[in-house]
């Protein structure tokens, strides 16, 4: 108050010190600090760490690059987008329906723009491939292509087409889908090989294939027909032969060994003749007018069986001796009649 009796306000007493901040808000500043900061740990310690299981791979690029390619277990990793992981399934089969395709519920859709084809002999088929693949370069699948699995189908589609635009209706219908079915894998495995896309071929095989009209179908069956009964004949015609053979071969066995056995027979009678006749002649030297006379009358003998030889000695010159013929007449059978 002034000497006019009039108040005036003059702030603050200078001896008055200033008050200081209570020591409750810097410690629930730490406690918030703290807390940021150990959820900051939290977060970089759960990127730190990833899991690949046994059908995976995973590739590990570092600002971009790849630097690894990791397989199954638990595997660190650098935090904060340092590093990234991308999973790939390497070990697991997976499939390319052509000319049709299947849902979960197992209904047949038909694809006719995939599956009609003309052959190498100007015929048209409906032919539907079922193709296996797998992952074999996880890095060259992620990075090399933009679409792996279009490029791998679109190439099988070309080569199934130019495998049966090469081959006649009858193979592609009946007994040629095997030779088919190499070529297109051959065909394509080597394509794969070139492109280096990150995939290989498994298996290819034809699902289904038939002429595009009923009529058409029923005749190629009928053929099918008639090849089975032709291979069921051919069968049992095989059959008979491998049951007669062995009966022919016998018999002919039996036959060899008779003519052996007559071939030595004839051999060893040669030899006996042979032998007599060195024999003959032997005697013939000695005493060659008895030897000729001898050979005459069994000569006689042998041509002229039931015939009597009678030898007479005594009829030479100046012999007395007369031989009576014939001497049945003279000769009486002992006992007999009159």
């Amino acid at each position: 108050m002034d000497e006019n009796g009039t108040y005036h306000y003059a702030g603050p007493s200078a001896a008055q010190p200033p008050k200081k901040p209570k020591k409750g808000i810097k410690n629930q500043a730490k406690i918030i600090l703290v807390c940021v900061l150990a959820a900051i740990l939290m977060l970089a310690a759960g990127t730190c760490f990833y899991t690949v299981d046994d059908k995976q791979q995973a590739v590990v690029t570092t600002f971009g690059k790849v630097t690894d390619v990791t397989d199954a277990g638990v595997h660190f990793l650098l935090p904060f987008g340092i590093q990234q992981v991308e999973k790939v399934d390497v070990n697991v089969y997976q499939k390319i329906e052509l000319g049709y395709s299947t849902n979960n519920k197992n209904s047949y859709n038909v694809n006719d723009s995939e599956s009609t084809m003309i052959t190498g002999d100007y015929n048209i088929v409906n032919v539907d491939f079922f193709v296996e693949y797998k992952i074999s370069d996880p890095v060259q699948y992620l990075y090399s292509s933009n679409n792996p699995e279009l490029i791998l189908r679109n190439l099988i589609q070309s080569q199934v087409r130019n495998v049966v635009g090469s081959s006649t209706v009858d193979a592609v219908l009946t007994d040629g889908k095997e030779n088919i079915q190499m070529q297109v894998r051959d065909l394509v495995t080597s394509i794969l090989d070139e492109y280096d896309i990150g995939l290989s071929l498994v298996d290819v095989k034809i699902q289904d294939a038939e002429p595009p009209t009923k009529e058409v179908i029923e005749a190629f069956k009928a053929v099918e027909t008639a090849k089975q009964k032709a291979e069921t004949v051919i069968n049992d015609a095989k059959a008979y032969q491998n049951a007669q053979l062995p009966k022919a071969q016998a018999q002919a066995d039996q036959l060899i060994q008779n003519a052996e056995y007559l071939k030595q027979k004839r051999i060893n009678e040669a030899l006996e003749q042979v032998a007599m006749f060195n024999a003959m002649y032997a005697e013939y030297v000695n005493n060659p007018q008895i030897t000729r006379s001898r050979m005459y009358y069994e000569a006689i003998s042998e041509i002229l069986p039931d015939v009597k030889l009678f030898v007479n000695t005594g009829t030479g010159a100046g012999s007395d001796v007369q031989m009576l013929l014939p001497l049945e007449t003279l000769i009486a059978p002992v006992g007999g009649n009159d």
